[in-house]
């Protein structure tokens, strides 16, 4: 089961040493940690919208998050960031645009949707 990331040092430890891999729907940072266990962390900023569009945002790459977090190999820690069209798409969207990204890192594997 993935932890969520929570402090602020952390965040900006991914952001300034992570390998970042950008889509119109979503970002996604992805850096090695030390702990042997997968972490997360979502970001939105107020340029997605007022507080109901970025909870929808959260809420969304959330569960994407959940349908490939028993997939991911231990050891990482992954910051989503929000973009300006993510409150505005499905879950499936934002997964496909999830999965691409981990596989780009060499976290999935090419058979995995």
């Amino acid at each position: 089961m993935a932890e969520t990331l929570k402090s602020n040092s952390l965040f900006r430890r991914v952001y300034a040493r992570g390998k970042s891999y950008a889509d119109p729907a979503l970002v996604t940072i992805v850096i090695k940690n030390r702990v042997g266990k997968c972490r997360y962390g979502i970001t939105t900023g107020k340029k997605i919208g007022g507080a109901v569009q970025r909870n929808r945002a959260r809420r969304i790459i959330r569960a994407a998050f959940f349908s490939y977090e028993d997939k991911l190999p231990a050891g990482y820690d992954l910051v989503f960031v929000a973009r300006s069209k993510t409150p505005f798409l499905k879950t499936g969207d934002i997964a496909a645009a999830m999965g691409k990204h981990l596989r780009a890192a060499g976290l999935l594997k090419e058979e995995t949707t």
